[in-house]
């Protein structure tokens, strides 16, 4: 349902598109393996929302840049909303940090973007992955995609660090949600901080799907061709995220991973700064403005249960496989 935020100061009305479906666990794949029968955490998925006192469950809470949170039930985001002249739109998520553009179903067939792989800093992190024996573990994941916003399918490839010890694994993967994640072979398509990739998912037709990612400094490239039927293209999006699940469902604990830059953001091949981008702040990060070539940056600024911004939990690593 529409609502509006009540009068502070002045009246500022803002309504948000966007009702989300909770992300639903479910286990990593590695290329000849399957998926990981314990200890798995999938990249991608659908947004989750952040759970806030008195907002409605599934929904994303609304914010207008430079305000503080009201204090009492939030309102909730509505599809088909738009952005008040002169703001900006912000909505808070439990996994996703990034910029999105939202519409009617079948309004996006491709989006891309290049990033940086940032460094993981992984000291004093925990993990059962590689040989470790602890619960923990700290993951991030870099995405180029459609979907997952206002719908329940994600169509993605990115790259992620992760945290199992004191020693960061890096490496890329796609997605086609609900299926599983599939990793890519470190040993054919290494992956290392600072490396410059080159992602885009574009809709072929017929419920097929193609997915790109280039690897521009190691000169490697995988396409991927998927087919996911019913899939609504109703959002496009270029996120870092804080990947699912520990086995109650819950997101896992954020690497830090300093600033990943994000340049040449687009949507249907135009700047996706043309689209009226929604800002989307997960925990523990912070967003800059999207310049008009499609450029901002993501960046870590805390740890993991910073007041404010509860966690779902923690649980086992993920181990990653060739």
């Amino acid at each position: 349902m529409r609502r509006r935020w009540p009068a502070l100061a002045a009246t500022i009305p803002l309504a948000l598109g966007w009702a989300v479906l909770a992300a639903h666990p479910a286990a990593a794949s590695v290329p000849g393996t399957g998926p990981a029968q314990s200890g798995g955490v999938q990249p991608g998925g659908p947004v989750s929302s952040l759970s806030t006192p008195g907002m409605p469950s599934g929904t994303v809470t609304p914010q207008i840049s430079g305000l503080q949170p009201l204090s009492g039930p939030q309102p909730q985001a509505v599809p088909g909303g738009g952005r008040p002249s002169g703001q900006n739109s912000v909505v808070t998520s439990s996994n996703w940090a990034g910029y999105i553009a939202a519409g009617s179903n079948g309004t996006y067939t491709s989006a891309s973007a290049n990033w940086t792989e940032p460094t993981g800093h992984c000291t004093g992190a925990g993990g059962r992955g590689a040989g470790g024996s602890g619960a923990g573990g700290k993951y991030a994941a870099f995405w180029v995609g459609l979907d997952g916003y206002t719908s329940s399918t994600v169509e993605q490839i990115g790259t992620e660090v992760d945290c199992s010890g004191s020693t960061p694994k890096y490496y890329a993967w796609y997605e086609i949600y609900p299926d599983a994640a599939l990793n890519f072979p470190v040993t054919t398509n290494p992956v290392s901080p600072g490396d410059q990739f080159s992602g885009s998912v574009t809709f072929s037709g017929t419920s097929t799907f193609t997915l790109v990612l280039q690897d521009i400094t190691r000169h490697w490239t995988k396409t991927v061709t998927a087919t996911m039927a019913g899939a609504d293209r109703s959002s496009a999006e270029v996120i870092a995220e804080a990947p699912c699940c520990t086995y109650g469902g819950g997101i896992l604990p954020l690497t830090n991973f300093g600033t990943a830059s994000f340049s040449a953001a687009t949507v249907n091949g135009q700047s996706m700064a043309t689209d009226s981008p929604v800002e989307i702040v997960m925990p523990d990060t912070s967003v800059s403005a999207v310049t008009s070539t499609g450029s901002f940056s993501v960046s870590y600024t805390g740890s993991p249960g910073s007041p404010g911004f509860p966690w779902f939990g923690s649980g086992p690593a993920r181990s990653v496989s060739d």
